[in-house]
C-alpha cells in the first residue's frame, strides 16, 4: 500500500525550529558529537530526574509491582521494537492491559508516573518504544538533527508506529509465561502528544488515501485514554477522522497545553475540538486542568508550574486509574468521586454517553 501524501502529525517542520532545535540539544548535551557520550549523559539525567519525580510525585515501590525489559524484533519489517512491562504482583489472576505510546522524543523509560502507578493498583502497563521517533533524534551530530526529525515526521513513521503497538501485543500474548498474566479481552491504548494520536488510530480514527479510508484499527483495543492530543494537521473536518473512533475514550489536556512548534503550532482548544469530535457513538470523557503546559504530562517536573506539575501528575493517573476500572469491570465509583476531589486543579470536566 503507498501513502502519496503526507500524514501530518505534531511532530516537526523546519527551518525556524531547526535553529532552535540545535542550540537547544548542543545546550543539553554539551555539543558532544559522540552518540554514545550523549547517551551516557542523557541516562545520568534520566536517573537524577527519576529520583526528583519519586519524591515529588510518590512512585510506588518496586515491591509493589514487577517490571521487565523487553527487546523484539519485526522481522517483517526490520525494526526493533523496545518496550517496558509494568506488571501487577497478583499472578494469580490475569490483569488488565495498558499498552501505551510515547510521544515524539519519547522512550520506554517515560511516563513511569502512569506505568508504576496502575501496576501497583493491579493493572498492567506496557510501555512500546518507537524507534523511529524515539529519544534517538536527540543524540548524534546536533547539525543533522533536522533530518532526523524530517524522518521521524513522515507518514510511514506514522503508520509504524501503530504497527509497533500491535507487534508488541502480539509478542506479550503470545509468551506463555506474561499471557497467562494478562486479561486479552480487558486491553486499552494510551499515548501522549504524538502517541495520542497514534492511540487514536488503533481506536478507530481513519484517514483518507487514494479515495479509500486507512483503517489502522486494533479489533484488541477496548478503550483509549488519549493526552494532550493535536490535530491531523492538514487532514480537515477532525469531525470525518476521529469520528470513527469506536471505542470509550478519556482526552486529557489543560488550559495551558499548547504545542509551540514553528509551522506546527496547536492551540489547547485544538485538544478540545478532538474530543468534541470523536466517538460520536460512543461513551467519552474530557479533563482539562487548569494552566499547565503541553510536557507536564510526561516525566519531566519542570513544566506547567513547579507546584501544580506533580498534582497533575497526580490526578491524571488517578483519573485513567477510574477511567480503566470502569472501562474493565463497572466499578464507577472511584470516577464519580474524581471531579470533587480535583475540583481546585480542573478546569473542565465532562462526560458524554
Amino acid at each position: 500500500m503507498s501513502f502519496p501524501s503526507q500524514l501530518r502529525f505534531p511532530v516537526l517542520r523546519i527551518p525556524l525550529l531547526a535553529l532552535v532545535l540545535i542550540a537547544v540539544t548542543s545546550t543539553l548535551l554539551g555539543c558532544a558529537s559522540n552518540a554514545d557520550s550523549q547517551q551516557q549523559a542523557w541516562e545520568s539525567r534520566a536517573s537524577n530526574r527519576s529520583q526528583a519525580l519519586a519524591a515529588a510525585v510518590g512512585i510506588p515501590e518496586a515491591n509493589t509491582h514487577e517490571m521487565r525489559d523487553l527487546q523484539w524484533t519485526d522481522e517483517k519489517r526490520r525494526r526493533e521494537v523496545p518496550a517496558r512491562l509494568y506488571l501487577p504482583l497478583d499472578a494469580a489472576k490475569p490483569a488488565p492491559l495498558v499498552i501505551f505510546s510515547h510521544g515524539i522524543g519519547g522512550s520506554r523509560e517515560g511516563y513511569s508516573y502512569i506505568g508504576k502507578y496502575l501496576a501497583a493498583q493491579g493493572i498492567a502497563a506496557l510501555h512500546v518504544q518507537h524507534v523511529g521517533s524515539d529519544r534517538s533524534l536527540w543524540f548524534g551530530n546536533p547539525i543533522q538533527m533536522v533530518g532526523r526529525l524530517q524522518e521521524a515526521a513522515k507518514e510511514s513513521e506514522a503508520v509504524d508506529r501503530t504497527k509497533d503497538m500491535r507487534f508488541a501485543l502480539d509478542q506479550v500474548l503470545a509468551d506463555p509465561q506474561l499471557s497467562k498474566r494478562l486479561d486479552e479481552q480487558r486491553i486499552a491504548a494510551a499515548g501522549h502528544s504524538y502517541g495520542a494520536n497514534t492511540t487514536m488510530l488503533l481506536s478507530g480514527a481513519r484517514v483518507q488515501r487514494d479515495g479509500k479510508a486507512l483503517d489502522l484499527a486494533d479489533p484488541r483495543i477496548k478503550a483509549a485514554v488519549i493526552i494532550s492530543a493535536p490535530p491531523f494537521y492538514g487532514e480537515g473536518d477532525p469531525k470525518s477522522i476521529v469520528g470513527s473512533i469506536r471505542v470509550p475514550s478519556l482526552h486529557i489536556t489543560a488550559t495551558g497545553d499548547e504545542i509551540k512548534i514553528p509551522g506546527y503550532y496547536s492551540s489547547p482548544q485544538d485538544r478540545v475540538a478532538v474530543y468534541e469530535a470523536s466517538g460520536a457513538q460512543t461513551s467519552k470523557m474530557l479533563a482539562v486542568f487548569k494552566e499547565g503546559s503541553h510536557s507536564m504530562f510526561t516525566d519531566r517536573l519542570g513544566t506547567g508550574g513547579q507546584e501544580l506539575n506533580p498534582q497533575v501528575k497526580k490526578a491524571t493517573r488517578e483519573l485513567m486509574l477510574a477511567f480503566l476500572r470502569k472501562e474493565f469491570s463497572g466499578d464507577t465509583q472511584a470516577l464519580a468521586a474524581w471531579p470533587e476531589q480535583h475540583a481546585a486543579l480542573v478546569a473542565r470536566f465532562e462526560r458524554k454517553y
